[in-house]
């Protein structure tokens, strides 16, 4: 009996890190190019954020057919049930491919960052991040 105790909670160890591992990849810093959007989406939107917004920011790719969408918690906190507020500002862009790409960012009904929504406009993949 000793030795199925023992696996069981060898495997309760094992399950508890495979799941914070795919949280942690799940939930994620912004790779340097998607901060850049947001900088210039930020300015562009002329909205007034803290100057450290970028310091707690966690991003979650959106399942987008991989267009690049994200959604966005400000301040580290993974709060699920915000509402989309607005747009606030859009940009547009072509990709490698010669695709036009509109980079939106939306934010919730308490004026949060939200959503950085990116529409290729023939729904493929999103293949670069514009040059910023």
């Amino acid at each position: 009996m000793e030795g199925i105790e023992y696996n069981t909670q060898y495997l309760n160890f094992l399950m508890v890190h495979l799941i914070l591992g795919e949280y942690m990849e799940f939930n994620r810093k912004p790779t340097i190019q998607e901060e850049r959007l947001l900088e210039l989406l930020i300015k562009k939107a002329s909205i007034v954020l803290p100057n450290n917004w970028k310091d707690k920011l966690l991003v979650r790719p959106m399942d987008d057919g991989d267009m690049g969408s994200l959604y966005l918690f400000p301040n580290g906190e993974i709060i699920e049930n915000r509402i989309l507020g607005k747009q606030v500002c859009e940009f547009q862009f072509t990709d490698l491919d010669g695709i036009e790409v509109i980079a939106s960012l939306n934010i919730d009904t308490n004026g949060e960052l939200f959503e950085l929504d990116i529409w290729k406009t023939d729904f493929g993949k999103l293949i670069k991040f514009p040059n910023l």
